[in-house]
């Protein structure tokens, strides 16, 4: 049975250091990075690119990349991140949702869709985000829906 996961967090990740974010991924992704799991991130920066780094190196686990737009709109540092894993043929799969307009409705149409699409989705929100922000959004939509959910704060 593949066990579906949804990845969401905060875009603002500041300096923290990439071993620390490296330890978290190890230990809230790390036991669930196994092939029976199919992860969906979204392809913003922050949370959303390095966790689908890590898990490209670190797991082996199906990854598919989420967008609100066409991956070409994402930022250019996720855009390279996903570009390579698409050429090392390491993505299982790309979802460009064809939005127009990037605003909060195209992301929270992103972030719905993968928790339409997932048993379980793991939150990363920043320790001082307001349960205002797209993390907490997702979080709370994933809640309604009677999803399993790890808040994981960094």
């Amino acid at each position: 049975m593949e066990r579906s996961v949804a990845i969401t967090g905060t875009r603002s990740i500041g300096d923290a250091p990439d071993e620390k974010l490296a330890a978290v991924f190890e230990a809230y992704l790390g036991p669930f990075s196994g092939p029976d799991t199919h992860f969906s991130v979204g392809g913003a920066s922050g949370v959303d690119t390095a966790a689908l780094a890590w898990l490209a190196t670190h797991s082996e686990a199906a990854l598919t990349v989420v967008v609100p737009c066409r991956v070409l709109d994402q930022p250019a540092g996720s855009v390279e991140v996903i570009d390579r894993l698409r050429a090392a043929d390491r993505l299982a799969g790309v979802v460009e949702m064809g939005a127009t307009l990037l605003g909060k409705a195209a992301y929270h149409a992103r972030n719905r869709w993968m928790v339409d699409h997932a048993g379980l989705v793991i939150g990363f929100p920043r320790g001082d985000e307001s349960a205002g922000g797209g993390t907490w959004y997702t979080l709370n939509y994933a809640a309604e829906q009677g999803k399993a959910r790890l808040v994981v704060p960094i």
